[in-house]
């Protein structure tokens, strides 16, 4: 497929929820034969797979255009070689590249998924009849877990408040509402706040059918895990964390693997763009909610706030019979 070339749709299904998964790669071949796997034998299949090879000079094209010839909805979308790995606000931009190959409002669901994951075989119907059933969720997933040395598989301990990066399904309303993903470092976690800020009801929910196994561990996919934790430091300043804020969860990183390095990382990276001055997201409403989300999570832990802030959501919603008829930015003190 030609850069800029429309995909042609399947036909639409009468009554069905229909959801486009959306894979932004580079260099995956070693994971993307299993990611093939778990998606194809889904119990519920995406009706479109775009994946988009990011400038591979691997296996990558070829193992998906292999797949693409047995499975005609598996697409493959090629960008141009940018030269190296790009994460961040660049796999926003391959996500983005791969959604302008479908038209979004042919689908109610949109997912950006990595490759280097294994998925359940019922994960996507069960996060489609949950998103179904609840007409207020924004986004959902389940939670990741990776594989020690000893062979056991263990969680990645991701928080509660939003779909995780590595699998984001979203409701197209939503995806719509907030404006898309920002093209920057933290990009999955300014998501969450702008859907709560929305009216919206974002999370990931740890349970059997929905854990996820993630073969390579989260941040280490550019260089290695010291970069990618000082990544998520300095997207941590971006986003507008407090200094407080990012000490406690610093803190609280360096209780797992890799065990204090991470965590270290991660301060060292918002104390260099702190040092530095660099750009920040500016938008004011937006840092208005999310420093007060930080200070009640500190004062009151991330899950009591989360739930107090969907139990307005959803208080809100009940009493004008819709939605978003009132934001939670409006209706909390």
């Amino acid at each position: 497929m030609t850069r800029g070339t429309m995909i042609n749709e399947p036909a639409a299904r009468q009554g069905a929820p229909r959801y486009a998964v959306i894979t932004p790669c580079r260099n995956e071949e070693a994971y993307l034969p299993g990611i093939i796997e778990s998606i194809v034998n889904q119990t519920k299949r995406p009706d479109v797979w775009i994946i988009v090879d990011d400038g591979s000079d691997d296996k990558t094209p070829s193992i998906v255009e292999a797949a693409s010839k047995e499975h005609d909805w598996i697409r493959l979308y090629k960008r141009p070689d940018r030269g190296t790995r790009a994460v961040g606000g660049g796999v926003v931009e391959a996500f983005n590249d791969g959604l302008a190959q479908i038209r979004l409002e042919d689908y109610d669901y949109i997912c950006k998924l990595d490759a280097d994951l294994g998925l359940p075989e019922r994960y996507f119907e069960t996060i489609v009849e949950m998103m179904e059933a609840d007409p207020l969720r924004g986004n959902l997933s389940g939670k990741t877990y990776i594989q020690t040395g000893s062979g056991r598989w263990v969680s990645e301990r991701m928080g509660d408040e939003n779909a995780i990066g590595p699998a984001k399904f979203y409701r197209v309303s939503c995806y719509l509402d907030i404006g898309g993903f920002v093209k920057q470092a933290s990009w999955d976690g300014i998501d969450g706040h702008r859907c709560r800020m929305c009216g919206w009801i974002a999370e990931s929910i740890d349970r059997k059918e929905l854990r996820i196994r993630h073969y390579r561990p989260q941040g280490s996919s550019q260089v290695g895990i010291w970069t990618g934790r000082k990544r998520w430091g300095r997207g941590k300043y971006f986003m507008g964390s407090s200094p407080f804020y990012v000490a406690a969860v610093s803190a609280y990183r360096m209780l797992e693997r890799p065990f204090v390095i991470g965590g270290l990382g991660i301060f060292c990276g918002y104390l260099g763009s702190w040092i530095r001055g660099d750009a920040r997201y500016s938008d004011r409403d937006y840092l208005r909610f999310f420093r007060k989300y930080e200070r009640d999570s500190l004062l009151f832990g991330k899950r009591k706030t989360m739930q107090k802030y969907h139990d307005h959501i959803r208080k809100n919603a009940n009493r004008e019979h819709n939605p978003r008829a009132q934001s939670v930015s409006e209706a909390l003190p």
